[in-house]
């Protein structure tokens, strides 16, 4: 092979005659003449160069790194969770203005509203209202039972899932509990709407209804419900109630084995001592019990 000097002489026809006879002795001639040929078939681009500028800018431009940056959750969710706290918190501060007391097993507690007046929960009860409407509005939400020394105004109303006791100014007792709802009128007029209809209840009377039935009861003469007095007193209840009672004064769980709990029971029972309020519950009904523990067993004389 010629070197590449002649070879790019003969390609630019800067050979001499002799030069070119001598060639044409190589056996290379034919070689060199295909590289001939493909070299005349090259065509020298044609360059545009205001598009080539544009084209060199969009791809100097889309060599730049795009920063980007990977979503940290962890962060996200400490960041979210502190939003949700103050969101709550502010909320609570500003707009919520619901009062709420509740009582445990064994526990009473006294409240005063925001117009004096009083009201005294008995265990395992629990009180709201609206402090802010307060003024415009006295109602409040009970669940369980309370007894209310209501101060002269505007229409009181307790609100219970039963039915809505309302007053001017009384002193009055409310007990809703499961099946259970009762209303006692010591001063004043009461006002119980049950279903729609409404029953006024002066001093002595009582509004009750057990398992959606309405009961007939006779007058009271107490002053007020003998629980503030820790004792619980019953006239004609069914003894499942008494047991429920029995539970949340004494933080106890009764289990009865042949006993009817439907059948009636009057009496009371002391808030004070557990073996005398057992006692006071099953004797008059001619009832055994035995302790286990925090259990307590009722039965009958011939069922052990």
């Amino acid at each position: 092979m010629k070197n590449e000097k002649e070879i790019l002489k003969w390609l630019n026809n800067e050979l001499s005659s002799e030069e070119i006879e001598d060639l044409k002795q190589s056996e290379n001639l034919q070689t060199l003449e295909k590289i001939a040929h493909y070299a005349s078939q090259l065509e020298t681009p044609k360059v545009d160069a205001h598009a080539a500028l544009e084209a060199f800018k969009a791809k100097n431009h889309s060599k730049k790194k795009t920063k980007v940056r990977t979503l940290d959750f962890k962060a996200l969710y400490r960041v979210a969770a502190v939003l949700v706290v103050m969101l709550t918190s502010a909320y609570f501060l500003f707009f919520n203005n619901t009062k709420s007391f509740e009582t445990q097993i064994a526990q009473t507690k006294t409240v005063t509203l925001p117009d004096n007046s009083e009201v005294i929960l008995n265990a395992a009860s629990k009180l709201t209202f609206n402090e802010k409407k307060w003024a415009d509005k006295r109602a409040l939400t009970l669940e369980g039972e309370a007894y209310f020394k209501v101060q002269k105004g505007q229409t009181f109303s307790v609100n219970t899932t039963a039915g809505v006791v309302t007053v001017l100014g009384t002193q009055f007792n409310v007990k809703e509990r499961k099946n259970y709802f009762e209303v006692n009128c010591y001063e004043g007029l009461v006002s119980v709407t049950y279903n729609n209809e409404t029953i006024k209840l002066p001093p002595g009377k009582t509004f009750r209804v057990i398992n959606g039935i309405i009961e007939n009861v006779e007058d009271i003469n107490a002053q007020n419900p003998s629980w503030i007095q820790q004792e619980s007193s019953f006239n004609k209840i069914p003894l499942n109630q008494v047991i429920a009672e029995l539970e949340r004064q004494y933080d106890i769980k009764i289990k009865v084995k042949g006993v009817d709990t439907s059948k009636l029971f009057t009496g009371s029972f002391t808030h004070t001592d557990k073996e005398i309020a057992l006692q006071a519950v099953t004797i008059p009904l001619k009832l055994s019990y035995r302790i286990e523990g925090k259990t307590i067993i009722f039965y009958t004389y011939d069922v052990k």
